[in-house]
């Protein structure tokens, strides 16, 4: 079951994404660490943040399309 989640920056407002069940270990422990509040990064197109969880990888992949949510474990980021 996919949870709606709502992501704010001042540059864009408000954003609603989708965490979906293709890695429900890891889009669960994002979930439980909800509400949060971050400072958020750039590399290169990408915008990441640190975020209160430790998961392992979990259907890890190297490409993403533009849009999609992430975690990065070594970093502890959310993407």
């Amino acid at each position: 079951m996919a949870r709606r989640i709502k992501i704010t920056t001042p540059s864009t407002g408000e954003v609603h994404a989708e965490l979906t069940d293709e890695s429900p270990r890891t889009a669960q422990a994002i979930w439980d660490a909800l509400p949060l509040e971050a400072r958020a990064s750039t590399w290169g197109d990408e915008i990441y943040f640190s975020i209160p969880v430790d998961a392992e990888p979990e259907n890890p992949r190297e490409v993403v399309k533009r849009g999609d949510l992430g975690y990065w474990p070594p970093g502890s980021a959310f993407c």
